[in-house]
């Protein structure tokens, strides 16, 4: 079942926003991308505390989707009720990033005050390649643990496959509606 508050995870390039968007159009629930929320205009980092008082704004509402691997922990366990995590490996990913950065998917939106270059965009996504090689391992577990660690309390998707994930969108309307 898909609830009210749904966080959808996993590695860069794993396939989030993808999922986020067609879950919203199936389901109706609002999208919040958090990636637009990290960046102040020039590509400057918000600062830590800043940007989880952003989050707890966010995802203060009753209903959402929200597509991040840098959702605070915490505030996951607190506000959603549905986790979905694409367990997507670590090549694929790399390889989608790769992809990305020599052809920019159309409606990808980017944070406010935020352009980018063919040069910066291609460097970022050849920087999410290197880092998804480097936490191939280190990733996977901490998202596998977190999907474990909130299994008690809210729904738990774990997603490995295109199969699973086209399945899991197909029941997008099968929701657990909370109100």
């Amino acid at each position: 079942m898909i609830g009210n508050r749904v966080v959808v995870t996993g590695m860069a390039g794993a396939g989030k926003s993808t999922l986020s968007k067609m879950l919203a159009t199936k389901t109706g629930l609002p999208l919040i991308h958090l990636d637009l929320h990290r960046w102040n205009p020039g590509w400057v980092l918000v600062p830590e505390n800043e940007f989880l008082q952003k989050q707890r704004a966010l995802l203060s509402g009753e209903r959402w989707i929200v597509d991040s691997n840098d959702v605070d922990t915490e505030l996951l366990v607190e506000r959603a009720d549905t986790l979905v995590v694409l367990d997507t490996p670590w090549w694929l990913c790399a390889w989608r990033a790769f992809r990305r950065g020599i052809r920019r998917p159309r409606g990808v939106q980017l944070p406010d005050g935020c352009d980018e270059s063919f040069s910066q965009r291609f460097g970022d996504e050849w920087g999410i390649v290197w880092r998804n090689w480097r936490g191939r391992k280190s990733v996977r577990e901490r998202e596998l643990s977190i999907a474990s660690r909130c299994q008690t309390h809210m729904e738990v998707h774990v997603l490995r496959s295109k199969r699973e994930t086209a399945e899991f969108i197909d029941r997008g309307d099968q929701r657990n509606v909370q109100l």
